[in-house]
């Protein structure tokens, strides 16, 4: 990992260092995925069972896993983590539970009534990324939130797995969290399928789930066509941040980097710290640990697009998370609390030596489909009212109309909307010509 010292770069200099790795090819990456999204447009299905065998390795058509192999899943799966999985759905059960809203009604003035009511989503697509790692947590991850939602029709695309069905476990996922229509397609390809349909997958209002480049590029683009689907956030590419004080253990700090660096060689893993000793001891760490790594070569990729900073103080260091807006930050200092008061772009903060950005991921009950590549400045992270959209709606008495409709008609002359005044003025008078009667 490369070195910096906050207080030596000039204002560009560190805009420059904290640019994700990804943008420097995402021209490219913008123009292959647009081919596949007309493609599957205009082919459907056949254009997806060409993608999924050139990027998939997919052996067969296009079908909807089957009863009989979620059951089939099961059954390779250890007692282990069939109960780690059911520990982990519950803990996200219950934060995601405590935030489903509850809508509000209120007088706002006599005869004036005003509500905010929430409906879910009608179809949602659940996308489970795949390739190097299977990923059953983001089912879980997806599955809860929009089960506690309501949504009606949910649909997953994941790539396959060896057999050229899903991974056992993101099939186990599914089945906890009461999803039936799963099918074993990734990349840009699902994304395109999920927006328009196929013959076999069904369109969706609004598209869910993180991604590699090509995903997150399919989203976006799907997203700018009004006749296709929504999407909850561009989450691509893993990162993370940890700030650390000279009380923190070298070898923690690094478990840490590493976890989030063999994610993919895509991944970006930052350290802010003004201990200088401690940026070293980690250096030292980080090449001793990845060694032992079963995705050594993913995650000494990624450290290759990382880099430490050393900072003056705490104050400087938020000043960086800001910039950088993180997907995840790590405060392992002295008084994390004290920290967290100076953070405001971060997806998901964890404060503490024991607070594993890992826990998180699977099991803390926190949802871990984030913004990342900076969106964090303005977007948060999942929740149960990304599966939900509220309506505002409006009830007027006669009193109501009365008292209100004055300011209507002079604020409708006002902008010259006289159309807008008409529609008012013509009830205010069948209310004066019944009080005359």
């Amino acid at each position: 990992m490369q070195q910096f010292t906050w207080s030596d770069l000039g204002s560009a200099e560190k805009q420059r260092l904290l640019a994700r790795p990804g943008s420097r090819d995402d021209g490219k990456i913008h123009s292959a995925v647009a081919g596949i999204i007309a493609d599957v447009r205009r082919r459907g299905d056949a254009a997806v069972n060409e993608y999924a065998r050139r990027f998939d390795k997919a052996c067969g058509p296009l079908r909807k896993v089957a009863a009989a192999e979620f059951e089939g899943a099961e059954r390779q799966l250890s007692g282990e983590i069939k109960a780690a999985m059911r520990g982990a759905a519950a803990n996200i059960s219950r934060f995601h539970a405590a935030q489903q809203p509850q809508g509000l009604e209120i007088e706002v003035c006599p005869g004036v009534r005003c509500a905010k009511v929430y409906r879910p989503l009608q179809s949602v697509g659940l996308y489970v990324p795949g390739g190097s790692a299977a990923l059953p947590s983001t089912l879980l991850m997806l599955g809860v939130p929009s089960r506690l939602a309501g949504c009606r029709q949910r649909v997953v695309c994941t790539p396959p797995a060896a057999g050229g069905l899903p991974d056992p476990a993101v099939l186990y996922a599914a089945k906890l969290t009461g999803i039936e229509q799963v099918f074993a397609v990734g990349g840009a390809q699902a994304i395109a399928a999920l927006a328009y349909g196929t013959e076999t997958i069904p369109s969706v209002d609004k598209i869910f789930g993180p991604g590699n480049r090509y995903v997150t590029a399919a989203k976006q683009q799907v997203a700018r066509d009004p006749r296709a689907a929504g999407i909850d956030m561009p989450a691509g590419p893993s990162e993370v941040m940890v700030i650390a004080d000279n009380g923190a253990r070298a070898d923690i700090v690094a478990a840490d980097l590493l976890s989030q660096a063999e994610h993919g060689e895509d991944s970006q893993v930052i350290l802010v710290s003004s201990a200088s000793r401690l940026i070293s001891a980690v250096t030292a760490a980080l090449r001793e640990q990845l060694g032992a790594l079963n995705r050594r070569d993913i995650a000494a990729a990624a450290l290759e697009n990382s880099f430490s900073i050393r900072v003056a103080d705490q104050a400087e260091a938020a000043e960086v998370a800001n910039a950088y807006a993180p997907e995840h930050l790590i405060l392992n200092v002295a008084d994390p609390q004290a920290l967290l008061r100076d953070v405001h772009s971060a997806g998901s903060v964890f404060l503490g030596a024991w607070s594993a950005e890992a826990l998180g991921d699977y099991c803390s009950g926190t949802n871990h489909v984030l913004p990342t590549n900076g969106y964090a400045r303005y977007l948060s992270g999942l929740s149960v009212q990304d599966f939900m959209r509220a309506m505002t709606v409006q009830e007027i008495s006669e009193d109501g109309l009365l008292q209100i409709g004055p300011w209507a008609v002079e604020l409708a002359n006002y902008e010259g909307l006289d159309a807008h005044a008409r529609a008012v003025t013509r009830r205010l008078a069948m209310l004066c010509k019944r009080a005359s009667a």
